[in-house]
């Protein structure tokens, strides 16, 4: 069955300035509505390196939420455990500035709470055969369990990202289950009650190896933007991957590409720092085009043996 990925569905109205961004001002620019989301970003990112993901998620009842199925199917995201609900889906408003980067953002968090009755009726059948399992740390607690649970059961890796710091800093002990945990340096320092801002990469690799081992937690990779990213496992090997330098168009979606990226690698064989260089690879790809996801790879291209399922 591929790799499952569960989270939720969000539609991004992004605006972008014309010409020298005024905080506070009028800005004539031009506004874009695509599908977005962490999980159906990454869910799609991994269909594009011709992979055929799962995706377990929630969609309005509308037919914005048939547009979203409809396009994930079109890139052969299978879409079999996507359930149409009222309010299925959140919104992510965001004003950006003129080098690419997000100056301004407010969001609407769907009601995830379906999620975890879908696991209850279809969770034996979506999990006993997948490859690995990526998911959302701060869906519901119950629903994260549930998971957890399911992933035990049947030995599979599980692979974790975060859009909401705040709600997964409640959750640090399933951090310790969790095979990578993957986050950005600003939510790594929320995570960990410090300050990394000032930290170079090599040091930041340091800091994250004490960390993850005094936490008992198998890896973890945080992505530092364009310094790139560093990883660190339990048994004290850290290290960085450099970014990959590219003209900077749009953002967003470099970190769930990178979180992508970084799945695939550890779901078919390769350690952490091969994978961390094919999500670098995958972030690089989207930060220099307006789309939330990566263009069209082959896995070959990514030292890969995988086969390509039709």
């Amino acid at each position: 069955m591929g790799i499952v990925v569960i989270g939720a569905v969000f539609v991004d109205i992004k605006g972008y300035p014309l010409s020298t961004y005024i905080p506070g001002g009028r800005n004539a620019g031009r506004i874009e509505q695509v599908h977005g989301g962490v999980s159906r970003n990454v869910a799609e990112d991994i269909a594009n390196v011709e992979l055929r993901p799962t995706f377990v998620s929630l969609v309005d009842d509308t037919g914005m939420g048939q547009d979203v199925i409809d396009k994930l199917d079109n890139h052969k995201v299978n879409t079999r455990y996507i359930q149409k609900v009222p309010d299925g889906m959140g919104t992510w408003l965001a004003i950006f500035d003129n080098d690419g980067d997000v100056h301004a953002a407010i969001s609407k968090r769907p009601d995830t709470t379906p999620l975890t009755t879908l696991l209850e009726e279809k969770g034996d059948e979506i999990f006993k055969d997948c490859d690995a399992i990526a998911i959302e740390l701060d869906l519901e607690k119950d629903t994260v369990k549930r998971v957890l649970r399911y992933a035990r059961n049947y030995n599979k890796k599980v692979f974790a990202a975060v859009s909401n710091m705040s709600i997964a800093m409640e959750r640090r002990d399933y951090l310790q289950q969790i095979d990578c945990f993957v986050c950005n340096q600003q939510e790594a320092g929320l995570l960990f009650s410090d300050d990394y801002e000032h930290l170079a990469p090599s040091q930041m690799a340091q800091v994250l190896a004490r960390n993850v081992h005094s936490a008992n937690m198998p890896s973890m990779v945080v992505t530092m933007g364009g310094q790139g990213a560093v990883y660190a496992q339990h048994t004290g090997e850290c290290g960085v991957v450099p970014a990959k330098k590219v003209d900077v168009i749009d953002t967003t979606g470099a970190g769930d590409a990178f979180f992508a990226g970084t799945v695939i690698g550890l779901t078919y064989g390769k350690n952490l720092a091969q994978s961390c260089e094919i999500g670098s690879r995958l972030a690089a790809s989207v930060i220099c085009i307006t789309e939330n996801v990566c263009p069209r790879f082959r896995p070959l291209e990514f030292g890969l043996d995988v086969p390509v399922v039709d």
